[in-house]
């Protein structure tokens, strides 16, 4: 078994969705695989028609901005 590692980023957007960006697999809980670009968002908020994926229905509708703790010497 051979296991590449991309270079994976997911942001946590202000007031907004997950921003996932690098090759990776999104799956359901049954195994079936979502179609996905090298960028996406993932919706937060549960507004969302096109689950899991965001559609924009935060917009106005959705307050969260969330900050990794900063540790010294960083």
């Amino acid at each position: 078994m051979v296991l590449e590692v991309s270079n994976v980023q997911i942001k946590v957007m202000d007031n907004g969705p997950l921003r996932i960006s690098g090759e990776v697999e999104l799956i359901d809980v049954e195994g079936n695989k979502f179609t996905t670009k090298e960028v996406f968002s993932l919706c937060r908020c549960g507004r969302s028609s096109k689950m899991p994926f965001c559609d924009a229905s935060h917009k106005g509708n959705f307050d969260s901005c969330v900050r990794a703790e900063k540790v010294l010497g960083e």
